[in-house]
């Protein structure tokens, strides 16, 4: 048997479904000794574990011992091509061979993987998923030949599609089998000499020593096996078929590599993480739906259509076996206008929102959310190789004396000392990357320097570290690169902003800075506006404390109260009960801050405050809220606050309004109550003279406004309430304080107790 029949391979889109399915099927028709797979050799070591309870989505990961942060991860999903071959080896006990170009090569000869502390791969921004792997470990050579650089869309051009994804799914995925693997190899041959290699670049010689490396490794094979087969991507398979080159061409352009020691491990992925095109992800738009197509074992559409009405029925959402029905017709009826074998991703969705969402497509949002792309986490089974943010972690812990111990321990920081420092910076760290080993508390003392945390590691953060590793090598890179990927909306943002001062991620703050500046500037909505102050109005405070000029951040949020204090008035009126309520949390969360701003910026939040007063259609809750919020900053008087609580339960529209303004007024605080028996003289007129229909309509908003009193407030409101008639008493008691005096005094106090340098 010639070299030619004893070798199989099998071109593949990596991540496709149908092709996973024939290469299973070619394996078995061909029976190969040993299988060779486009990946990093130093992952042979690795293969066993996936008969010892791997379970995808997984990733192989190889990083510089030296170094972790030059790291690159291979994603592999059920549906992936390679890992059913890995799979078909395994469970026919066939040896396995990875035989791309070394990753302790490709790791070597890589740029410096990132600036200071934000960890990326040395591979592709934008990786195209049929001619180069998802998880490639070198970068993708820089093809300047649009032919070279996308074969794919010159063969959907040439059959009539604008879309190659489109393309390639109907004419290999969807009708998958092995006789289409000759087919693939034949078309690529044409396109590689059609399209003569560029001028020789770095790129273009990264591309050479790969192919160089896997015909090495094919010849060594056949020296033992009788068949060998090869599953790699689509574009290599002309390379590594037919007659072999010269080996000793191979060798040249393998000889004096520059090589780094690498260590390799097994870590769980996520289909989520799939999605991403950049960094470590595979660039999958629709792993949920790949999934179910190599899954399914008939009836692949109606049967996504029973997992769409599942999907709305969890969110309370009526589906009827009819609507399932009716979008399977109508997803096979576009399939068929258009052209296509089978119905796609396009056509199905399209049918879902037609028929099952009503054309809303925030109902849509949830089927691709949860089926489209889903959220499936692998396992990666005990005794596996750590992955090395694990190893970053544990290093840090032990050097700053942190014991990884399940019982809550309490520790209090001086952020003065460089030791504390350290320790805050890495439980802030991990908090960026959802890991909770510690929760802040509320600790006694002035100044911005004290920091209180409770610590507790539980077992649960096994999974959120091997979650959070696809994000980087290290504690720093992973919190600055999960940062930075996809801030969100303005609040989440100034959030971000924030994480990034607390946990001194220097490198995150520039572009959170920029994202900043952009959302700032566009975002006219006043609720996004307020939801984002609190934390970038905190944020000014950890310049001294951490090292870390906020001067641009106060310039931002003295600008953002500036616009949020000019659009609140308008926004205040004609509220419903609950948005009146989520208002009113924005507004205090704002007030607790503002008093760190310069004075000008309280006076002109204030002034913000009292033109919503002025307008008639406050809702009651709101109204209440803000009259004590005033009242408790000095700017409005006493008799004026009592005079707005007695007209608002005298006058109200209704009872329910009557009842509002009261909870807000009332619910800040019982000192009020307990300390002005004028304001307890009128809670308690308007109480008593309410009929008993209307108190019990009342009663439970009167619950909520005096459940958040502490037991010695009530009993305190409770006695003072039942000496109201007793003259001698009142009249020993003052009721007309001096809260002009006492404003400025607290005034002070608040000045002194928000010094940054207390």
């Amino acid at each position: 048997m010639t070299d030619e029949g004893r070798v199989r391979v099998l071109g593949i889109r990596h991540h496709g479904s149908g092709s996973a399915r024939a290469v299973r099927d070619a394996l078995t028709e061909h029976d190969p000794g040993v299988v060779l797979i486009e990946g990093p050799p130093e992952a042979d070591a690795l293969v066993g574990w996936i008969a010892r309870g791997l379970k995808p989505p997984v990733a192989l990961l190889a990083y510089e011992v030296a170094d972790p942060a030059r790291a690159a991860f291979w994603p592999f999903a059920v549906f992936s091509p390679e890992w059913q071959a890995l799979s078909w080896a395994v469970e026919n006990h066939r040896e396995v061979r990875f035989i791309d170009l070394p990753a302790a090569v490709t790791l070597a000869t890589a740029g410096d993987p990132s600036a200071g502390e934000q960890t990326r791969g040395p591979r592709s921004e934008e990786p195209d998923e049929t001619t180069e792997p998802p998880f490639a470990a070198s970068p993708r050579c820089a093809a300047t030949d649009p032919l070279r650089d996308d074969p794919l869309a010159v063969l959907a051009r040439t059959a009539g599609y604008d879309d190659p994804e489109r393309w390639w799914e109907d004419a290999v995925e969807t009708q998958a089998s092995s006789s289409l693997f000759t087919s693939i190899t034949e078309a690529m041959a044409e396109l590689r000499t059609a399209t003569p290699p560029p001028a020789e670049t770095e790129d273009q010689l990264v591309e050479e020593r790969r192919e160089a490396h896997m015909r090495k490794l094919l010849r060594a094979a056949l020296r033992i096996h009788d068949r060998v087969a090869v599953v790699c991507g689509a574009w290599h398979a002309p390379a590594l078929s037919g007659r072999l080159p010269a080996a000793a061409a191979d060798q040249r352009l393998l000889t004096g590599l520059p090589k780094v020691k690498v260590a390799t491990a097994w870590v769980p992925w996520t289909h989520s993480r799939l999605t991403y095109a950049s960094g470590y992800g595979a660039g999958i738009a629709s792993p949920g739906w790949y999934r179910h197509l190599f899954a399914a074992p008939d009836a692949v559409v109606p049967r996504w259509f029973a997992a769409v009405a599942a999907v709305l029925r969890r969110h309370d959402l009526p589906v009827s076996p009819a609507h399932a029905i009716e979008a399977t017709r109508l997803a096979e009826a576009l399939a068929a206008l258009r052209g296509r074998p089978r119905a796609g991703l396009d056509e199905v969705q399209e049918a879902a929102l037609a028929v099952m969402c009503d054309g809303n497509p925030t109902t849509l949002a949830y089927v691709t959310r949860e089926l489209v792309v889903g959220e499936e986490l692998g396992t990666v089974p005990d005794g596996a190789p750590l992955v090395p943010l694990d190893a970053d972690l544990r290093r840090h812990a032990k050097s700053l004396r942190l014991t990884l111990a399940p019982a809550p321990k309490d520790l209090v920081l001086d952020l003065r000392r460089t030791f504390d420092r350290e320790r805050s910076r890495l439980l802030h760290r991990l908090r960026a990357l959802d890991i909770d080993w510690g929760t802040p508390v509320q600790v006694a003392g002035t100044g911005t320097f004290k920091e209180a945390w409770q610590v507790a590691w539980s077992p649960d953060f096994a999974v959120a570290i091997v979650l959070a590793s696809s994000w980087g090598t290290t504690v720093a890179g992973a919190a600055a690169a999960r940062l930075v990927a996809d801030p969100g909306p303005l609040p989440d943002v100034t959030a971000r902003v924030e994480q990034a001062l607390l946990g001194e991620l220097h490198t995150a703050l520039p572009p959170l800075l920029t994202a900043l500046d952009e959302r700032a500037a566009h975002d006219a909505d006043v609720a996004h506006l307020l939801d984002a102050l609190p934390a970038l109005i905190r944020a000014q405070r950890y310049g001294t404390v951490r090292g870390t000029d906020t001067t641009s951040l106060g310039a931002v949020a003295h600008a953002m109260l500036t616009r949020a204090a000019a659009g609140l008035p308008a926004a205040a009126g004609g509220l419903s009960p609950d948005a009146a309520t989520e208002l009113c949390g924005y507004i205090e969360r704002v007030t607790d801050v503002v008093g760190m701003l310069p004075a000008a910026a309280g006076a002109l939040w204030h002034d913000a405050l009292r033109r919503v007063l002025a307008r008639g259609d406050v809702p009651g809750l709101l109204a209440g809220r803000l009259t004590r919020t005033l009242l408790d900053a000095g700017d409005l008087p006493a008799d004026a606050a009592r005079d707005a609580l007695s007209r608002a339960l005298t006058h109200g529209p209704t009872v329910a309004e009557r009842a509002a303004f009261a909870e807000g007024f009332l619910s800040a605080s019982a000192l009020l109550l307990i300390h002005d028996p004028e304001v307890l003289a009128i809670v308690d007129d308007w109480m008593a003279g309410l009929a008993d229909d209307d108190f019990l309509e009342v009663l439970p908003v009167l619950r909520r406004a005096f459940g958040g009193f502490n037991r010695p407030e009530r009993t305190a409101i409770a006695e003072r309430a039942t000496r109201l008639s007793d003259h001698e008493t009142a009249a020993a008691t003052p009721t007309d304080l001096p809260y002009a005096e006492m404003a400025e005094a607290l005034a002070t106090v608040r000045h002194l107790l928000r010094r940054k340098d207390a």
